[in-house]
């Protein structure tokens, strides 16, 4: 599919010098041979962004990603990812993008039509995708604006989140839209949620008509999140205020790894086109397509405590 649309496969370092790409924390090592802390890569992205800047128009990598946190039905340490960036390419690109290889697949299994069952659900995948904005989702589910810290606040402490009172706003939407706005989407409906905030979303490209609000979107089906889809902020002095401002919050949600790259901030400065960029959890789509509950059903060694000596 991938081939098909002119994407070239590519691999990226799986030891990286920082952890960067995506928040979350990450597994470190050492070199000997160096003296050097490394780190098992969380993402692909600043390294496969790096080869749009050096002429690459349109590449893809499908690999494992490492992260050092949770196991439970839908997460493993270790995971597989397909991820793609386009030059001049954008959110609607990819978007696009997304639906029909998602289509595709549910058509090569299903011989009458694109349904496949999951969960109790027969998703069909056949129909475009439904699409929602992110604030509004959040307004209907929590009944107060987004942008609203005070309220934002009061229904943080209302559903008992922790620090409810200190943690910064944008993570307390954030906890809170996961929790309640997002699992009150149909799980039989591939739905498209668009307009997440763009102080968590450092990498995309902010909406010039609402700051606030980016052009990045989440795909729900199934009651799992399956994807990402960006227009990639290409700005080097707004990339580096964005990791700068990421940093800055740093101490107040333990769960998040940042860093400042400025080897990815030398490039952009290079010059990245502006371009679309997906990234899709390889195994939770094994689990929608063939119907399993947990993601140890599609991995063949997931990881497991080992049995007490």
């Amino acid at each position: 599919f991938m081939d098909e649309r002119g994407y070239l496969e590519v691999e990226t370092p799986m030891l990286q010098a920082l952890a960067g790409g995506a928040a979350a924390r990450p597994f470190v090592t050492h070199h000997n041979a160096m003296d050097l802390d490394l780190f098992l890569r969380i993402a692909p992205e600043l390294y496969l962004k790096r080869l749009l800047v050096g002429g690459m128009p349109r590449v893809y990598e499908i690999n494992r990603n490492f992260r050092n946190e949770g196991i439970d039905r839908q997460h493993n340490p270790e995971f597989t990812m397909l991820e793609a960036y386009e030059a001049f390419g954008d959110q609607d690109s990819m978007l696009d993008l997304t639906e029909d290889l998602l289509r595709l697949l549910a058509r090569s299994l299903d011989g009458d039509g694109a349904v496949r069952n999951f969960d109790g659900h027969a998703i069909d995948y056949g129909p475009p995708f439904d699409r929602v904005e992110y604030a509004e989702l959040f307004e209907r589910t929590l009944g107060c604006a987004m942008e609203d810290d005070a309220a934002v606040r009061a229904a943080a402490g209302a559903h008992g989140v922790e620090e409810a009172t200190s943690l910064d706003h944008w993570l307390l939407v954030s906890a809170l839209f996961d929790r309640h706005a997002a699992t009150n989407l149909d799980p039989a409906r591939p739905t498209f949620v668009l307009g997440l905030p763009s102080m968590l979303s450092p990498l995309t490209r902010p909406d010039p008509d609402q700051p606030q609000r980016c052009f990045r979107a989440e795909l729900f089906i199934g009651g799992m999140e399956i994807s990402n889809t960006y227009t990639e902020l290409n700005d080097p002095d707004l990339q580096r205020q964005r990791f700068t401002e990421q940093l800055a919050g740093s101490g107040e949600h333990d769960a998040a790894f940042r860093t400042l790259d400025e080897d990815f901030l030398d490039a952009l400065h290079v010059g990245m086109p502006p371009a679309g960029g997906f990234g899709l959890g390889v195994d939770r789509v094994v689990m929608l397509m063939t119907g399993r509950h947990s993601i140890r059903d599609v991995i063949l060694f997931p990881l497991v405590r080992p049995e007490p000596t």
